[in-house]
């Protein structure tokens, strides 16, 4: 399969990588390498990187300004992204070719050449498998970015996945002189707000058996003066790593009254209960977008029948 992606890079001189919105450390990561290594190894092509972006993740670099036209005649990549309504940019319809890499678990194709590893702990640790095992060239910059992309998608090798296979990817991105201190002061030295918002809402989350929630209404949001990423994926872990709790969900209402739904489990695959409510992810960290606030009750029974 590699073979038929290396040779749909060389028919195209527009390449446009897309993933999905609200991005994560995985999906930049993986968009920001594949972009790297296909401009290392083809200079003449151009290459774009486009979508919403995070502010916690802007080290890693910037995103393009493509306009319509550049689509017409460009190859398309989507990449860390299970389903179409997810993408960041819906453009990516007028592209001539698409690709869709993904390593989440498989809700539906989409594209005309796909590469999904729900084995894999990270969508960039397989561009990073990609770019070396077709004989690719790489950056400092790209290496960095896929080595950023599998620490956070593995919370930092925590997860459970292949590691000798992981190890060994690693260990191909540290042949270039990748700046660990500094990938780690980004990813983990915090703003004081930030402390002290974690401090809050600690105070505040629910513990209801092995379950533990956190509900933030949009005033919350607006009270604490963060972005929304920041308080529904950025504050869901403060419930894990507790002693009883096996299962933990964050709902944060967004503007439009849609809510943001973080679940993560250390033991259950809660995979099915975001499922149920048009989400999706991996068997332990999962997530959904629901209508209201009203649909938190819904989803909590759903996580005890789960346990139960």
């Amino acid at each position: 399969m590699y073979h038929k992606i290396v040779q749909k890079i060389k028919e195209f001189d527009t390449i446009i990588i897309h993933r999905h919105s609200r991005p994560d450390g995985d999906a930049l990561g993986s968009q920001i390498g594949l972009k790297e290594a296909i401009k290392a190894t083809f200079p003449k092509k151009h290459v774009y990187c486009v979508g919403d972006m995070v502010d916690r993740y802007s080290f890693m670099g910037e995103m393009d300004i493509v306009p319509n036209s550049f689509y017409a005649n460009a190859l398309v990549f989507v990449l860390d992204c299970s389903e179409e309504k997810m993408i960041c940019d819906d453009r990516y319809k007028l592209a001539k070719f698409i690709i869709k890499i993904d390593h989440h678990l498989y809700k539906e194709k989409y594209g005309d050449l796909e590469i999904v590893d729900e084995n894999e702990i990270s969508c960039a640790s397989i561009i990073a498998r990609f770019v070396f095992s077709s004989g690719l060239k790489l950056s400092l910059k790209g290496a960095e970015a896929l080595y950023t992309g599998i620490i956070t998608d593995s919370g930092r090798f925590r997860f459970n996945c292949d590691f000798k296979s992981t190890f060994d990817i690693c260990s191909k991105l540290f042949r270039f002189p990748i700046d660990v201190n500094n990938i780690y002061n980004n990813l983990y030295i915090e703003e004081l707000e930030t402390v002290k918002l974690r401090a809050s809402l600690i105070s505040k989350f629910i513990v209801d058996g092995p379950i533990a929630y956190l509900i933030n209404t949009y005033e919350d949001v607006k009270k604490y003066g963060v972005s929304i990423f920041n308080i529904s994926r950025g504050m869901v872990g403060i419930m894990g790593g507790i002693k009883g709790i096996d299962i933990w969900a964050n709902f944060t209402e967004d503007e439009d009254g849609s809510v943001i739904c973080e679940l993560r489990s250390s033991k259950y695959n809660i995979n099915t209960v975001a499922t149920m409510f048009g989400g999706g992810g991996h068997k332990l960290a999962s997530g959904a977008s629901l209508d209201s606030l009203d649909k938190v009750d819904l989803v909590l029974a759903e996580l005890k029948k789960l346990v139960e």
